[in-house]
Protein backbone atom coordinates (compact mmCIF):
# COMPACT_ATOMS: atom_id res chain seq x y z
CA UNK A 1 0.00 0.00 0.00
CA UNK A 2 1.65 3.14 -1.05
CA UNK A 3 2.21 6.10 1.53
CA UNK A 4 1.03 8.97 -0.57
CA UNK A 5 -0.48 9.80 -3.35
CA UNK A 6 1.79 11.75 -6.02
CA UNK A 7 0.52 15.64 -6.87
CA UNK A 8 2.37 17.74 -8.80
CA UNK A 9 6.39 18.81 -9.80
CA UNK A 10 7.41 21.85 -8.50
CA UNK A 11 10.07 23.60 -10.49
CA UNK A 12 12.44 26.58 -9.01
CA UNK A 13 12.53 29.27 -11.25
CA UNK A 14 13.22 33.18 -11.51
CA UNK A 15 9.54 34.02 -12.91
CA UNK A 16 6.91 31.58 -11.98
CA UNK A 17 4.10 32.86 -14.19
CA UNK A 18 6.33 32.70 -17.25
CA UNK A 19 7.42 29.36 -17.02
CA UNK A 20 3.74 28.09 -15.74
CA UNK A 21 2.62 30.10 -19.20
CA UNK A 22 5.48 28.15 -21.21
CA UNK A 23 4.71 24.66 -19.85
CA UNK A 24 0.90 25.56 -20.04
CA UNK A 25 1.73 26.05 -23.85
CA UNK A 26 3.08 22.27 -24.29
CA UNK A 27 0.47 20.37 -22.11
CA UNK A 28 -2.58 22.27 -21.64
CA UNK A 29 -4.16 23.91 -18.54
CA UNK A 30 -4.26 27.08 -16.85
CA UNK A 31 -1.81 28.77 -14.39
CA UNK A 32 -3.29 29.58 -11.15
CA UNK A 33 -1.49 32.30 -8.80
CA UNK A 34 -1.37 31.30 -5.19
CA UNK A 35 -1.70 33.72 -2.61
CA UNK A 36 1.93 33.70 -2.43
CA UNK A 37 3.09 35.49 -5.45
CA UNK A 38 5.85 33.34 -5.64
CA UNK A 39 3.95 29.89 -6.35
CA UNK A 40 2.19 29.12 -9.41
CA UNK A 41 0.35 26.00 -9.99
CA UNK A 42 -0.67 24.33 -13.28
CA UNK A 43 -3.76 22.11 -13.29
CA UNK A 44 -4.43 19.60 -15.62
CA UNK A 45 -6.80 18.05 -16.78
CA UNK A 46 -4.94 14.48 -16.04
CA UNK A 47 -4.86 15.25 -12.38
CA UNK A 48 -1.37 15.07 -11.93
CA UNK A 49 -0.08 19.09 -11.63
CA UNK A 50 3.06 21.43 -12.56
CA UNK A 51 4.26 23.72 -10.04
CA UNK A 52 6.66 27.05 -9.94
CA UNK A 53 8.23 28.36 -7.19
CA UNK A 54 10.17 31.73 -7.28
CA UNK A 55 13.71 31.60 -6.94
CA UNK A 56 15.71 34.94 -6.59
CA UNK A 57 19.17 33.12 -7.11
CA UNK A 58 18.26 30.21 -9.27
CA UNK A 59 20.72 28.53 -11.25
CA UNK A 60 19.41 26.28 -13.97
CA UNK A 61 21.42 23.20 -13.85
CA UNK A 62 23.97 22.34 -16.87
CA UNK A 63 23.15 19.23 -18.64
CA UNK A 64 25.07 17.50 -19.20
CA UNK A 65 27.50 18.92 -17.56
CA UNK A 66 27.68 21.41 -15.31
CA UNK A 67 25.74 22.34 -11.81
CA UNK A 68 23.62 18.86 -10.89
CA UNK A 69 20.37 18.53 -13.01
CA UNK A 70 17.75 17.41 -10.36
CA UNK A 71 15.07 16.59 -11.86
CA UNK A 72 13.63 16.69 -15.74
CA UNK A 73 9.99 15.96 -17.20
CA UNK A 74 9.22 14.15 -20.48
CA UNK A 75 6.73 14.60 -22.45
CA UNK A 76 5.45 11.88 -25.14
CA UNK A 77 4.74 12.87 -28.52
CA UNK A 78 3.94 11.26 -31.26
CA UNK A 79 5.86 13.05 -33.93
CA UNK A 80 9.47 14.52 -32.52
CA UNK A 81 9.82 17.21 -35.56
CA UNK A 82 6.55 18.77 -34.92
CA UNK A 83 7.15 18.48 -31.58
CA UNK A 84 10.48 19.91 -31.42
CA UNK A 85 9.31 23.04 -33.86
CA UNK A 86 5.88 24.29 -31.63
CA UNK A 87 8.34 23.89 -28.57
CA UNK A 88 11.01 26.61 -30.07
CA UNK A 89 8.22 28.46 -31.43
CA UNK A 90 7.27 29.18 -27.76
CA UNK A 91 10.83 29.94 -26.28
CA UNK A 92 13.00 26.74 -25.86
CA UNK A 93 16.16 25.95 -26.77
CA UNK A 94 17.31 22.57 -27.74
CA UNK A 95 20.39 21.74 -25.64
CA UNK A 96 23.18 20.82 -28.30
CA UNK A 97 23.69 17.45 -26.10
CA UNK A 98 21.54 15.13 -28.32
CA UNK A 99 22.02 11.27 -27.11
CA UNK A 100 19.44 9.67 -29.13
CA UNK A 101 17.82 12.27 -31.30
CA UNK A 102 15.43 9.50 -33.16
CA UNK A 103 13.84 8.08 -29.86
CA UNK A 104 13.93 11.68 -27.51
CA UNK A 105 15.22 15.12 -27.57
CA UNK A 106 16.49 17.33 -25.07
CA UNK A 107 15.57 20.85 -24.52
CA UNK A 108 15.64 23.71 -21.62
CA UNK A 109 13.06 25.46 -20.90
CA UNK A 110 13.07 29.40 -20.05
CA UNK A 111 14.71 29.32 -17.04
CA UNK A 112 17.36 26.53 -17.94
CA UNK A 113 15.21 23.52 -16.56
CA UNK A 114 16.15 20.20 -19.40
CA UNK A 115 13.17 18.65 -20.10
CA UNK A 116 12.63 15.96 -22.91
CA UNK A 117 10.15 14.98 -25.63
CA UNK A 118 9.88 11.34 -26.48
CA UNK A 119 8.61 9.85 -29.20
CA UNK A 120 5.06 8.10 -28.54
Amino acid sequence: MPIARFSLVALDCPDPLALADFYAQIVGGVPEVQTESDWVQLRLDTGTHLAFQQAADHEPPGWPDGPPQQSHLDFDVDDLDEGERAVLAIGARKSPTQPRPESWRVFLDPAGHPFCLVLA
